[in-house]
């Protein structure tokens, strides 16, 4: 039997919208919380969340 469980925020610890169940993978998803009105690009295995960090632009020098 698979359980299902809420995915938390990683800043607030809130719980989002998202349930995963224990066997669910999940690459570059793209995770809203609604308390912090913030969005994360995570990976997620075993139930263990992983922010991904997205290096930030940069501008092209001529």
């Amino acid at each position: 039997m698979q359980l299902e469980h809420w995915v938390l925020c990683p800043i607030c610890q809130s719980k989002t919208r998202t349930k995963i169940r224990t066997d669910s993978v999940l690459e570059n998803f793209p995770l809203f919380c609604p308390k912090c009105k913030k969005e994360f690009l995570v990976n997620i295995k075993h139930l263990e969340v992983t922010v991904i960090k997205e290096p930030d632009a940069q501008t092209q020098s001529r």
